[in-house]
């Protein structure tokens, strides 16, 4: 009886040892270039939300860009559980992603304009973050995954609320 037991416990843990080294390896190429996309989409939102909060002293960009950085942080640890090597830039405003360079320097252009033209700039980006988590969402089988896009969408929202709610006092 102890024997079986410890085979079957041995079976298992080996088992479970090889879904966790093999985890990388079960995602489609477009889970894990999403993956990469929004952990880079978030410093994206982290870094405006810094230069705007500096340059205007708005509280709502100085809320918002710690919360941004925990989306990095839950990114980064999908992606580390998943054992996905990624290149992040930890230069404020420097991006590999072309198309995320360029969004940020006309993000920045434009709310150092105005206060007003700073929370447009941020309801801007929670919208695009928006339509992208959606997407995303679509394209992922994984539940953990899910769950992540799930929780950085209610976030954006809140976060859309928020610019709203600031603009409509202009």
């Amino acid at each position: 009886m102890k024997i079986a037991f410890f085979k079957i416990t041995f079976i298992i843990i080996s088992l479970l040892s090889f879904d966790t080294f093999c985890q990388g390896i079960n995602l489609s190429t477009h889970e894990v270039s999403d993956m990469k996309y929004m952990l880079e989409e978030e410093k994206l939102a982290r870094d405006v939300y810094e230069i705007l909060d500096a340059k205007w002293q708005m509280r709502v960009f100085n809320n918002i860009k710690q919360s941004e950085q925990h989306h990095m942080d839950m990114m980064e640890y999908l992606l580390n559980s998943y054992k996905i090597r990624y290149k992040l830039n930890f230069e404020q405003g420097v991006f590999y992603n072309e198309q995320l360079q360029t969004m940020y320097n006309n993000f920045i252009e434009k709310g150092s304009k105005s206060r007003q033209d700073a929370l447009e700039v941020g309801k801007m980006i929670e919208v695009v973050d928006i339509e992208d988590l959606e997407k995303a969402i679509k394209k992922t089988s994984k539940n953990d995954i899910h769950d992540v896009y799930s929780k950085l969408i209610f976030a954006s929202n809140n976060h859309l609320r928020a610019f709203n709610r600031n603009l409509s006092r202009f």
